[in-house]
C-alpha cells in the first residue's frame, strides 16, 4: 500500500497523511453533494429530464475529479459550476430555445476554453499575479465559502430594506447550523490532536443523528416553506430509499450525446447570439477556474513562496478536459471548485482527496439515498462556515497592507467577492481598480504585461455581460 501510495501520490515527498486525504475527499464530496439535484433543478428549467441531468452530472464530476487525482495529482475536486449552469438555462437557452443548442454551444466554449489552457497564456497570467494580490484573492474566497455557509444555512436571509439580515433564531435548521458551528469550533480549538483533524466530520454525524431525533420526536414539519422536503424527516427518508427512480442511474440515456444532429448544430451557427455566447462562457469558465486554483494553490502546493504554479499544466490540463466532455455527457461546463479548500485545511496534500471525492460521485449517481441525509444545509454549512473562515484568516494576514494601494484592491475585491456573490466578478473588477491605483500612482512599472492583459479581458467581460 505505501509504495502504492508513493507512485500514484507521492505521498512521502509531500509529506501527506492518509487518514487527511480520505477525510478531506469525503467532507469534500459531502459538503458539494447539493450541486448534484440544484443542477438537475436548474437545468431541467430549460427542458431537459432532471433525473437524467443528476446522473450526467455526478458521472461527469466522478471522472474529472478522478482525473485531476490521478493525473493532476492535486486535491481539487470538480462539479458543474452554478453560475455557469444559470447562465446556460436562463440566458444561452431563452436566445437559441433548443436545450441541445445550448449545450453545444457550451461544447465549442469547452474547446476553446482547452485550447486556451493547454497553452502558455494561461500559466502566463496566473504567474503574472503578484503575490499580494493571490493571498487577496484566497482571503476572499474564504469569504465567499463561509458566506455560501451562512446564506444555505439560514443564519443570513435576504432583505428588502438592507440587502441581508440576520435570519430566524426561532428556525429549527438555524439552530442546528450553529450547533455545528460551535462543535466544530470547539473541536477544532481542544488539545485532542486527533480532535482538531476529525473535527468537521464528527460534527456533521452528531448534528445528523441529533437532527433526526429532534425533527421526529418533536414532529416537526416533513417539508419547507418552499416545499421542498426535509431529509431528517423518517417519511422522506423512506420515500427517498424506496423510490425506484433514486437508484440505478436511471434517465441517463434522455440527456448524453444528444448534441450532434444537423437541427442542433443549425439552430446554434445560424444565430449570432452564440458566439457572444460562446466568448462569455469561455470568460466565465477560465477566471472562475484560475479564481480557485489561485485560492487554494498554496496549500494544495500548486503555486510555491514565489507564486508561480508548480506543476499547474497537470492541473489546468484536467479542469481542460472536463470542460470538453462535460456538454456530449449532458450536463453543464464543470469547474474546480472552492469547496476543494475544505479538503486542504483537513491537511490534503495529494490528488487522493480527488480520487475519494470522484468515487463517491459515482456512487452517488447509483445509490443517492445513502448521502440524502447529508444535503440538508444544517449538516454541509458547518463546514462552508468553518473552513471558510480558516481560509480567510490564514492568508489576509499575509498580505503587506502597509502598501494603500494592496489594502484597497483587499477591500475592494473581498467586498465585491461577497456583495457580487461570484467570485471571478469580484476578482474582475478589484484586478481592475488594482491596475487603474498602480496607474494614476505611477506605479505602472510595476505591473506586468500579462496582468494589463487580465484586466483588459475583464474589461470587455465586463461588457459583454452588460449589453449580452
Amino acid at each position: 500500500m505505501k509504495n502504492l501510495l508513493n507512485k500514484l501520490f507521492k505521498f512521502e515527498a509531500r509529506k501527506a497523511n492518509l487518514t487527511s486525504e480520505i477525510l478531506g475527499g469525503l467532507v469534500t464530496f459531502l459538503a458539494m453533494i447539493y450541486i448534484l439535484p440544484t443542477n438537475a433543478g436548474i437545468l431541467s428549467d430549460m427542458g431537459m429530464d432532471a433525473s437524467g441531468v443528476f446522473v450526467a452530472t455526478a458521472i461527469v464530476s466522478a471522472i474529472v475529479s478522478l482525473v485531476m487525482g490521478l493525473y493532476g495529482n492535486f486535491p481539487i475536486v470538480l462539479s458543474a459550476g452554478m453560475g455557469v449552469n444559470a447562465y446556460l438555462a436562463y440566458v444561452v437557452y431563452g436566445a437559441l430555445g433548443s436545450w441541445q443548442a445550448a449545450l453545444l454551444v457550451m461544447f465549442f466554449a469547452g474547446i476553446v476554453f482547452a485550447a486556451i489552457s493547454l497553452s502558455p497564456l494561461r500559466k502566463m497570467m496566473i504567474d503574472a499575479i503578484p503575490n499580494d494580490i493571490k493571498y487577496i484573492i484566497s482571503a476572499g474566497l474564504g469569504a465567499f465559502i463561509a458566506f455560501v455557509g451562512f446564506k444555505s444555512s439560514g443564519f443570513i436571509v435576504a432583505s428588502p430594506a438592507t440587502l441581508v439580515s440576520l435570519g430566524n433564531l426561532r428556525n429549527p435548521m438555524v439552530l442546528l447550523s450553529l450547533f455545528g458551528v460551535l462543535l466544530v469550533v470547539i473541536f477544532m480549538f481542544s488539545r485532542n490532536k486527533r480532535l482538531n483533524q476529525l473535527a468537521i466530520p464528527i460534527a456533521m454525524v452528531i448534528v445528523v443523528v441529533v437532527s433526526v431525533a429532534v425533527w421526529n420526536i418533536f414532529s416537526l414539519p416533513e417539508v419547507t416553506e418552499t416545499g421542498r422536503p426535509i431529509a431528517f424527516h423518517f417519511t422522506n427518508i423512506k420515500n427517498m430509499f424506496t423510490d425506484p427512480a433514486s437508484w440505478g442511474g436511471q434517465g441517463f440515456e434522455k440527456v448524453v450525446f444528444k448534441i450532434f444532429d444537423k437541427e442542433t448544430w443549425g439552430t446554434a451557427l445560424s444565430n449570432p447570439s452564440t458566439y457572444a455566447f460562446i466568448f462569455s462562457l469561455i470568460l466565465v469558465n477560465l477566471f472562475d477556474t484560475t479564481a480557485t486554483i489561485l485560492a487554494i494553490g498554496r496549500g494544495a502546493g500548486i503555486i510555491d513562496a514565489d507564486g508561480k504554479m508548480v506543476g499547474g499544466h497537470k492541473v489546468v490540463a484536467a479542469d481542460a478536459f472536463g470542460a470538453v466532455i462535460c456538454a456530449p455527457l449532458g450536463t453543464s461546463t464543470v469547474t474546480s471548485f472552492s469547496e476543494s479548500g475544505i479538503a486542504v485545511e483537513m491537511g490534503a496534500k495529494t490528488g487522493l482527496a480527488a480520487v475519494v471525492a470522484g468515487f463517491m460521485f459515482l456512487l452517488s449517481a447509483f445509490i443517492y439515498p445513502i448521502f440524502y441525509i447529508f444535503t440538508e444545509p444544517a449538516v454541509t454549512s458547518m463546514a462552508l462556515i468553518t473552513v471558510g473562515g480558516l481560509i480567510f484568516v490564514g492568508n489576509l494576514k499575509d498580505v503587506n497592507f502597509e502598501d494603500r494601494i494592496i489594502g484597497f484592491t483587499a477591500f475592494f475585491t473581498i467586498m465585491l467577492i461577497l456583495l457580487t456573490y461570484s467570485i471571478s466578478d469580484g476578482l474582475g473588477l478589484g484586478l481592475i481598480v488594482y491596475v487603474i491605483m498602480m496607474l494614476v500612482s505611477r506605479r505602472g512599472k510595476e505591473v506586468k504585461i500579462p496582468m494589463y492583459v487580465v484586466a483588459g479581458v475583464f474589461v470587455i467581460y465586463f461588457i459583454l455581460k452588460a449589453f449580452v
